[in-house]
Parts: structure tokens; C-alpha cells; sequence
């Protein structure tokens, strides 16, 4: 434990919020250095991750659906966890390099936060993935724990906090007490099923075809949860398909809301499931003590205030919610040796 403390002063260990939108890395001592989209440049004839400035997350992200014939944009992250094993590799390598530089001779410590529902195969795979993308030690920190970490909320506290992760794959639900999981429910549908859902009512409603990038700038700019004082419209260009042909039409926040609102009512159920097999002294504190909201998704409008009507408890936005749980590896990093023991967490060296 002595050596391993010494050695960490001599390299970057790091905390990982590994999403299947976005990859976030907080590194201790100086807070998120890395924010990229969980997207990889691949060449298709030999399947080899393009290794440069503009094969992985940014840029990367840019050329889907827009890729020449010999290039494919990949997302190897898929509801959580790792949907291609190499190419997930290939991302955690060229983050963790970019961040720990090569200057540095010792391999890092990694924190990285996983779905609750994950199976003990999945966590292997994040296992082997950060090892073999150079980490020295890694730990895993379910996301629930790591988004009220980074939340700021009372998780060693004997009073019921309860956090509602809503992110790229899925989406998170936990109620937590004196530094562990009262209670949590997980579920695949999250701000991906959001796009998607307005995909498919595109094609249903005016035969055309968006892409995911579109559909996502949609949900942005004019998706909501519940009815706005202004209702808003917008441009949407796709391909016919009737006619094959580009074109565009108008679609209203109304109708997006409408598009949407199954997963959103998903969401709603895994709250409801979640309050219903809370102990009752718990559930007294979270009268007064609410749910705090963070992750992407949470950031669709009205969203918050569609919770709190559906469950009657108070409902808010976590300060700087998209970094939530990379700002909750990095604050366990900083506390490994305090709270390693106590709260629910994986490790195992390189």
C-alpha cells in the first residue's frame, strides 16, 4: 500500500466515466482534462482503429453517416457496456496516453465508473480493456455511487440520498445510505432510446430517414419532457423514403414530445420501481431530502419537473450534471485508501 502510494506521485492516476455517448477523464490534482464523444474511426477492409488526431471521439463523431466507403465510424460502447472489445481497447489507449502523456514512466491507477446492472463477463471486459490500454490498477465504481460522489450528496450519512443517472445507454436509479446501495434499479434506455425514438417517428410519420446526429441536434434543440410556454418548431433534412431523394420538412416540439415519450415513461417506472422497494424510514428522508437528477439525458427539458409530478418529491439538476460521475471517480480516487473498504468497489492489478 506504501509503495503504491509512492509511486503514484509519479503518475497521472486518472478517473473515467467510460459512457456510451461520451468518455470523461478527471485526473487527480487537476479535474476533467478529457471530454470526447465514445466514438472510433475504423478502417473497414482490415477493421484497424485509424490511430490519429481524428480517428477517436470528436472528430470521429463527425463522420458518422458521412464516412467514404473505406472508413467506418464506430460506437464500441452500446447501453453501458462494451459492445466491441478491441475497439473499446483502442479508445481507453488513446485517451489514457493522451491524458498521461509519454513523458511519464510509471502506468496509472484508473477509477472507472460501470452501469449497477452489468454482469461479472462485462465487468471483465472493462477489466481487461484498461489494463491492456495501460493502466497499472484499476478500479471499478458502479455509476449511481460515483454520480452522488460527484453530486456532492451525503452518501456516508445515515439519511437517504437518491440520484437518478440519466445517460447515453441507460439509465441509472439508486437510493444510498451510510456509503452503499439501499436499493437500485438499472435499465438499457437512456438518451440514445430518446434519438432513436425520434427516428423511427420521422420514418413513420413523414417517410423520411435521419440520421442519429440529426435526430440528437432534434432532441436538443426542441425535444421536452412536458409542454413548454412556447412551443417551438424546426427545419429537418433526411432522405425520402418513397422517392430517395433529399428533403426537408418542419416537425413541432409537440411532436417530439409525443416521439419520445415511451422511453421517457420507462424512466418514470424504474423511479416508481425503485421508491416502492425503498425501506420506509428511507423513503421519509427522500420527502425532505428529494432526488437529485444528472447525466446527459437529464438535461432534456422539462424532464425534472415530469419526475417530480410522476413521484410528488421534490426533483433538481446535480451542479454541472453531464460530469457528474467523472467528478465522483475522481473524488473516490482522492479517498481510495478511506473509502476503498467501505464502499462497494472492484479492483484488481495489471
Amino acid at each position: 500500500m506504501i509503495f503504491d502510494r509512492f509511486i503514484g506521485l509519479f503518475s497521472a492516476d486518472m478517473g473515467i466515466d467510460l459512457g456510451t455517448a461520451n468518455t470523461l477523464v478527471y485526473v487527480r490534482g487537476q479535474g476533467i482534462v478529457l471530454s470526447e464523444p465514445s466514438v472510433v474511426a475504423v478502417d473497414k477492409d482490415t477493421g484497424r482503429v485509424l490511430m490519429d488526431g481524428m480517428a477517436v471521439g470528436a472528430m470521429a463523431k463527425k463522420m458518422i453517416g458521412r464516412c467514404p466507403e473505406s472508413i467506418r465510424a464506430v460506437r464500441p460502447m452500446r447501453t453501458g457496456v462494451i459492445a466491441d472489445f478491441d475497439i473499446t481497447e483502442a479508445m481507453l489507449y488513446y485517451f489514457i496516453r493522451r491524458v498521461h502523456g509519454r513523458a511519464r514512466f510509471i502506468r496509472p491507477r484508473v477509477v472507472i465508473a460501470i452501469p449497477s446492472g452489468i454482469t461479472a463477463v462485462e465487468k471483465r471486459a472493462v477489466h481487461l480493456s484498461a489494463h491492456r490500454a495501460g493502466a497499472r490498477k484499476v478500479h471499478l465504481i458502479g455509476e449511481p455511487m460515483a454520480a452522488a460522489i460527484g453530486a456532492g450528496l451525503p452518501i456516508d450519512e445515515p439519511t437517504a440520498s437518491m440520484i437518478v443517472d440519466v445517460g447515453g445507454g441507460t439509465t441509472e436509479v439508486a437510493v444510498i445510505s451510510l456509503a452503499d446501495i439501499a436499493c437500485s434499479q438499472s435499465i438499457r434506455v437512456a438518451g440514445d432510446n430518446l434519438d432513436l425514438a425520434i427516428i423511427e417517428y420521422m420514418k413513420r410519420t413523414y417517410s423520411l430517414l435521419v440520421g442519429e446526429q440529426s435526430a440528437e441536434r432534434i432532441k436538443i434543440e426542441i425535444g421536452s419532457a412536458c409542454p413548454m410556454e412556447e412551443e417551438l418548431e424546426m427545419e429537418v433534412g433526411g432522405r425520402d423514403l418513397i422517392a430517395g431523394l433529399p428533403r426537408t420538412t418542419v416537425v413541432t416540439s409537440q411532436e417530439i414530445r409525443e416521439a419520445i415519450a415511451e422511453p421517457v415513461q420507462a424512466m418514470i417506472e424504474t423511479i416508481k420501481r425503485t421508491l416502492e422497494k425503498t425501506e420506509p424510514e428511507l423513503s421519509a428522508d427522500l420527502v425532505h431530502n428529494g432526488i437529485v437528477m444528472c447525466g446527459g439525458g437529464s438535461l432534456l427539458k422539462g424532464l425534472p419537473q415530469v419526475f417530480a409530478q410522476a413521484t410528488g418529491l421534490k426533483v433538481r439538476l446535480a451542479d454541472e450534471p453531464v460530469s457528474c460521475v467523472a467528478r465522483g471517480t475522481g473524488v473516490f480516487l482522492d479517498h481510495l485508501d478511506e473509502w476503498g473498504g467501505t464502499i462497494d468497489v472492484t479492483d484488481e492489478e495489471g
